[in-house]
């Protein structure tokens, strides 16, 4: 379930900022299917991960925490 959240919060910035799922893992140096996993909330980012994301989408690392 916090996995599931998350993923949408990435997924809503990444599209918000512009970026496809390609383009996006891309940048990140991950493959589009490990992208997709933690979108579709498979699979939870490891926190380097998460920072190199949230540098990428220039937003903080609470911005991307899930609120509730």
């Amino acid at each position: 379930m916090e996995a599931e959240k998350w993923g949408r919060r990435i997924r809503a910035y990444r599209k918000l900022k512009g970026f496809t799922q390609e383009g996006f893992s891309r940048e990140l140096g991950v493959s589009v299917s490990i992208l997709g996993e933690i979108e579709r909330g498979n699979r939870l980012p490891a926190a380097e991960l998460l920072e190199r994301i949230a540098e990428s989408l220039k937003i903080t690392i609470d911005d991307l925490t899930p609120k509730e």
